[in-house]
Parts: C-alpha cells; sequence; structure tokens
C-alpha cells in the first residue's frame, strides 16, 4: 500500500517540478544578423575563381553578390559574360536581361542579348531547316525578321555568298632574258595594293 501512495506524489512532484522549471526558463536572445560579406571581397573572389578555371565557382560567389546585393548589375554582368564565352547563351541572355532591370542602357548586356538571341535563332533555323520543317508562317515570319535584320544593319544580305574559286591560269612560257620587262603601269600598281589610292 505504501508504494501505491508514494508514486502518485513522485508524478506529482515530477509534474510540478517541469511547470516551474519551465517558468523559469529565460527566453532566448535573438539571433545577431551576420553582416553579408562586402561586394568588393565576393566578387575579387569570383574573379580569382574564374582566373583560375574554376567558371561554376565564380558564378555560384556572383550569384551570392547578387543576392545580397540586389541593385547592384556587376554580378550579372559577369554571370552574362561567362555564360556567353561558355556558348550557354540562353542563360547569358537571362543574366543579362537582369542587367537591363538594374541599368537599362547597359551597352554589353544589349550586345550580349543581340548576339546570344541571333546564335540561338540561327542554330534553330538550321536545325528546321535541316528537318524541312522551315515552311509556312515560320518561314515567313523568318524572311521578315531577317529583312528586319538587314535593315537595322544597313546590310543588303545577312551572309554573303562564299567567294568564288580562283580561275586556273594556264603557265606562260619564260620571257627570254633578252626581252626588257616593260614598267609597271600606275594601274597595275594600284591593282596589287587596293589602299594605295587611300595615300
Amino acid at each position: 500500500m505504501t508504494i501505491s501512495i508514494s508514486l502518485p506524489r513522485i508524478g506529482a512532484a515530477l509534474a510540478l517540478a517541469s511547470l516551474l522549471g519551465a517558468c523559469s526558463t529565460t527566453p532566448s536572445a535573438p539571433p545577431v544578423a551576420v553582416a553579408p560579406p562586402k561586394l568588393d571581397e565576393l566578387l575579387s573572389k569570383a574573379s580569382q575563381a574564374a582566373a583560375a578555371g574554376n567558371k561554376e565557382q565564380a558564378v555560384t560567389l556572383w550569384k551570392q553578390g547578387a543576392s545580397a546585393y540586389p541593385a547592384e548589375k556587376a554580378p550579372w554582368t559577369h554571370i552574362a559574360q561567362t555564360r556567353y564565352e561558355a556558348g550557354q547563351y540562353g542563360d547569358a541572355i537571362q543574366a543579362a536581361l537582369e542587367v537591363l532591370v538594374r541599368d537599362p542602357n547597359d551597352k554589353l548586356a544589349n550586345s550580349i542579348i543581340a548576339i546570344s538571341g541571333l546564335r540561338l535563332s540561327t542554330r534553330a533555323l538550321g536545325d528546321l531547316s535541316r528537318q524541312n520543317n522551315l515552311t509556312g508562317s515560320t518561314l515567313t515570319e523568318s524572311q521578315e525578321l531577317a529583312k528586319l535584320l538587314r535593315e537595322n544593319l544597313g546590310e543588303t544580305v545577312l551572309v554573303p555568298p562564299a567567294a568564288p574559286a580562283p580561275a586556273v591560269r594556264e603557265p606562260r612560257a619564260a620571257p627570254s632574258r633578252s626581252a626588257k620587262k616593260p614598267p609597271k603601269s600606275k594601274s597595275a600598281s594600284a591593282g596589287a595594293n587596293p589602299f594605295e589610292g587611300l595615300n
């Protein structure tokens, strides 16, 4: 009988102790905000990684800089340039668009978008042409865009035709040593150097 009486008392004592323990705990201090690394430090580390050939590590660091400093265009500029140089034109365009959000007049970003877009378009049109699927509205719209591109570039053709192969000349008989060489005319020398007349 004494055993049954002492168990409830022990349980009650434990409950009371845990209740008092919960009341006596002090609230934890708010977490201390850690300052992000400076943008210059991140850009420097990323540039070192890129120079060492670790392009993906560099892109990761630039993305950290872009996240920590969302108003800055420099990390996005580096990402766009790196992706462009790697031939990852879709990613290059996306990063360049981020640059333009921060600076709509950035010439490098606009250039990356234009050239990357043309390279992707050229690749896709070539694939469609090889598959004989460049027909209908796709063909018409491609022709209209090519015309617009020619007008913007001030060119009559986008891709000049290949230069014709040089004509094969018949070998001439060697002149005799007694014959004098005629003096070179001005037009003959101008044909040899097309820039001579500009001097």
